[in-house]
């Protein structure tokens, strides 16, 4: 990279940023709404105009790069090009909306392919089905189920998180994002809650999916990746690099909030939270914090989740080279 384009590099990660650390403004429809767009949770801003999969938000700034973590030891390989990843899952409904911007010249990545995985709502994660204690009860994996009180505001005591959704500590990185990195295996052929959208000509993705539950020793978070340079081909996206590997996050109100739906409200692991967490970098939206809108009181109804990730498309980071901070 010449001087130049390092001087105009560093200056462009230096631009102001949108309140939050660089969420976009998410959808809204009336009065009651409440929205979560920080770490404390500020709710009852009125919203503004809903945004589409296929337009872009009036009023963005550049973003800073998006925070990079570990892939976690629950990663499958891109194949289900879908937008709706909930098949028989039950819990709140969600509308994941991401756009993706060159972090360099702000413009919107076009042809991207976005992943995005995460737990069911009882923790459980498929492909790992026996890995997964979840919140419901047993551990079958084998694990010890965890003790301790209902979900709370409160973090868990006691016990270190440790990023494993088993009762005992990680032996090869098990869990759903583990700090450190590590992959396992699947162990079974479901592929409920993961999916991979290609990026519009404005740099959008749009899924429709459930609300995350949580399992022990993390907060409440959706893992992603960014490919580029690849193709689609009958098999899936094929090629190219892995140029982001993140994980999004959801603001404390809203997760109190989920914990009084059921399934949410069955489970009874302990539940960190997210300022307790060792992945999320306490960042805002540039850690991966996203900004949500539901009904306020009646989250069941559903929530919309949006955020604007800034990525290096030269880069490569596939998850494996963020080390233990992450």
């Amino acid at each position: 990279m010449s001087e130049n384009q390092k001087h105009r590099r560093d200056m462009t990660r230096r631009r102001v940023l949108v309140a939050g650390g660089g969420a976009v403004v998410a959808a809204g429809i009336g009065a009651g709404i409440v929205s979560t767009a920080s770490a404390d949770g500020a709710a009852g801003k009125k919203p503004a105009a809903k945004p589409t999969a296929t337009k872009p938000t009036a009023g963005e700034a550049c973003y800073r790069l998006t925070s990079e973590t570990t892939e976690g030891p629950y990663y499958i390989d891109a194949d289900k090009i879908r937008k709706d990843i909930t098949e028989d899952r039950e819990g709140i409904p969600m509308t994941v909306r991401l756009k993706v911007i060159d972090s360099d010249t702000c413009k919107p990545l076009r042809g991207a392919a976005v992943d995005i995985w995460h737990c069911d709502a009882l923790g459980i994660y498929s492909g790992y089905e026996s890995l997964s204690t979840g919140g419901g009860g047993g551990a079958p994996g084998g694990g010890t189920p965890p003790t301790g009180a209902p979900p709370t505001g409160t973090p868990p005591t006691g016990t270190p998180p440790t990023d494993a959704p088993t009762g005992t500590p990680p032996t090869g990185g098990p869990g759903g994002g583990a700090g450190g990195g590590g992959h396992e295996e699947p162990t079974d052929d479901k592929r409920y809650l993961r999916g991979t959208q290609l990026t519009d000509k404005h740099g959008y993705v749009e899924f429709r999916t459930v609300f995350p539950g949580w399992y022990r020793g993390r907060c409440v978070h959706v893992h992603t990746k960014v490919h580029v340079g690849g193709k689609m081909t009958a098999t899936g996206y094929e090629g190219g690099h892995t140029c982001h590997t993140g994980q999004l996050f959801f603001a404390e109100a809203a997760v109190l909030d989920s914990a009084e739906v059921a399934p949410y409200s069955t489970s009874t692991t302990e539940r960190t939270t997210l300022d307790s967490d060792t992945i999320y970098p306490g960042n805002g939206a540039e850690g991966g914090l996203l900004t949500l809108k539901y009904p306020k009181g009646k989250i069941a109804k559903g929530v919309v989740a949006t955020l604007t990730m800034g990525v290096d498309p030269d880069e490569t980071h596939t998850g494996a080279d963020a080390g233990t901070e992450d």
